[in-house]
């Protein structure tokens, strides 16, 4: 457990995973067409059995980009990952934030759910919104998408 886990409830009323804010990683690979690797959330955890990226709360000595290569090198082992230059994306909620960055994987790497995760999967782009998303993420996903280099 770290000093960020834990709820807030935002300056709007919401009630949110991480005390000082959350941040994920949305990792793109171009293998015959772009696909992204989503987490199916494991049922017990916030948002459960939902699909997004990999993320969570970020403690409160690290950066928001910080937090999202930690959490996405926690539940998918992935680390080193090349960030794109395309500006993350804010969900802003006044007094709580989710920083999601984008990521270049090579290819569509081998990857190995843990904790958190019940599943992860490379989903073409285009059949991202087939999955039962996590509503934060379906919200998100329109300006995500547009962020993807084609």
């Amino acid at each position: 457990m770290t000093d960020g886990d834990g709820f807030i409830t935002c300056s709007q009323g919401h009630r949110h995973w991480g005390r000082f804010g959350a941040a994920g990683l949305l990792v793109v690979a171009d293998a015959g067409g772009l696909h992204v690797l989503l987490q199916h959330r494991a049922a017990w955890s916030h948002g459960g059995d939902t699909w997004g990226v990999p993320g969570g709360a970020r403690n409160s000595a690290e950066t928001p980009r910080e937090a999202a290569a930690r959490e996405t090198d926690e539940e998918t082992g992935l680390s080193g990952l090349e960030l794109l230059d395309v500006g993350p994306h804010l969900a802003d909620h006044g007094t709580w934030t989710y920083t999601t960055f984008l990521a270049r994987a090579p290819s569509l790497l081998a990857v190995t759910a843990q904790g958190e995760s019940a599943e992860l999967r490379w989903v073409p782009v285009d059949d991202v919104t087939a999955l039962p998303l996590h509503p934060a993420f379906a919200k998100a996903w329109p300006a995500l998408r547009a962020l993807i280099p084609t």
